[in-house]
Formats: C-alpha cells, structure tokens, sequence
C-alpha cells in the first residue's frame, strides 16, 4: 500500500482491535522518534522497538499529558504490547519495514502505562511532603554569579 489511510483501512477490516486514529499516532511516534533521534526523516530510517517505545512515551506525554492514558485506552493501545501489534499490522502491509532481527517481542514490557502516563501527574503524597518539609531548598544561582 502506497497510501497510509488505505493500508489501515486494510488492516482494520481484519483486525477491529485498535482505532484509525492509533494507527495515525503510532505513525506520528514513529516520526517523533525519527526527529527526536535526529535521523534523517526522508531516507526511511530503522527504529529498533525500544526506540519507537521511548519516543511513543514521549509523544503521547507531549501531546496529550495528564490525558494520555485515557485518550490511548480509547484506541485500544493499552500496553506497549498493542504497540507492537499496531507496528507489526503495518509491517504486514509493507507501509513499515523491518529487520529479521525485529520481533513483537521487543515492544513486551517495554514500560508501565500507570508509571509512564499516570503517576507524573499524582500529587505528591503526605508522607513525602512531611519528609521533606524540613529540608531547605537549594538555592538557585543566578546567571549572573
């Protein structure tokens, strides 16, 4: 498939589990990754599985925040699994490629959604307050020092 929507609308008439939309951000995270690593985004570079996962993280934290989990749950990209299942669809329709040495496997336990997209953004607990509440801050330099 030449076409990006025609090779997801391919993949989604046999496989109904993710959405459109996940495609089009697994697509995009691949890009990210791509820029992120500072590669060059004409020549269709490699991106190993943890590559694409890191720069996955980064883009829907990027993107979309303390919503980030919600808004990939609705995809159905609960996992980094289901990332790899999303990239290895699209390996199937030769919109992506990938080395023999690329498996499903390297996108397994890649990173916890909870740790990765929720506990950021979860207010700082009591006992941690209490604890640091007598240590004093460091004190900024100016730039001017």
């Amino acid at each position: 498939y030449s076409d990006f929507a025609e090779a997801v609308e391919a993949i989604r008439r046999e496989d109904t589990r993710y959405a459109r939309d996940g495609y089009v951000f697994v697509k995009d995270s691949w890009d990210y990754t791509v820029k992120m690593l500072k590669r060059a985004p004409e020549v269709r570079q490699h991106v190993t599985g943890q590559e694409l996962l890191e720069g996955f993280r980064a883009h829907a934290m990027e993107e979309f925040g303390p919503m980030a989990r919600r808004v990939l749950n609705t995809w159905g990209i609960r996992r980094t699994e289901d990332v790899g299942e999303i990239v290895f669809n699209l390996v199937k329709t030769d919109f992506f490629g990938k080395q023999d040495s690329d498996t499903k496997e390297d996108f397994a336990g890649g990173f916890d959604f909870e740790e990765a997209f929720v506990r950021p953004y979860l207010p700082e607990s009591p006992k941690v307050k209490r604890l640091n509440a007598g240590r004093r801050p460091k004190r900024q330099r100016s730039p001017l020092e």
